[in-house]
Formats: C-alpha cells, structure tokens, sequence
C-alpha cells in the first residue's frame, strides 16, 4: 500500500480490505508468494488502523460539569490520572 493510498483510505476501508486479506489467507488456495504478498498488506493496514485508532484517540474529549452547573466539553488529557 502506497503512501498516497493511506492518505486517502479511510479507518472502514482499510478494516474492509484487511478483512478480505483474511479471507483469501483462510480459504489456503494461494501460492505460497502470493500468500506471503497478501500478508505483507495486511500488516500493512494493520499498522495504518492502529495509527487511526492512535489518532482518534488523543482527539476524545470529555464532558465536564463547571462550578455554574453547566457543561464543557474538555479536552482529553492521555496522562490525566496516571501517577508516575
């Protein structure tokens, strides 16, 4: 997969064709250099779904209730509540 394709490709249609991948790789009617191509971009878009999921993940917000009783949406902080 090229890098002009994973800037196109949205989360679900990386997850479609992955899923195809698995497919063809369970059914066993492929070469084994075919196999070992069709392998290759699967974990290919495994890594671009994982660095989509990276990505949404630091864009969660949360709701927060102020003092006046009103609600805020608040930035998600990836550390908040950790301790070190």
């Amino acid at each position: 997969m090229a890098q002009a394709e994973e800037e196109n490709m949205t989360f679900e249609e990386a997850m479609k064709q992955l899923e195809q991948i698995v497919e063809k790789l369970g059914e066993g009617n492929l070469t084994l250099e075919e196999s070992l191509e069709i392998f290759e971009q699967g974990m290919q878009l495994c890594k671009f779904c994982n660095k989509k999921l990276d990505e949404a993940e630091y864009k969660v917000e949360k709701l927060v209730e102020t003092e006046e009783g009103k609600v805020e949406i608040e930035e998600f902080e990836m550390n908040e509540g950790l301790k070190e």
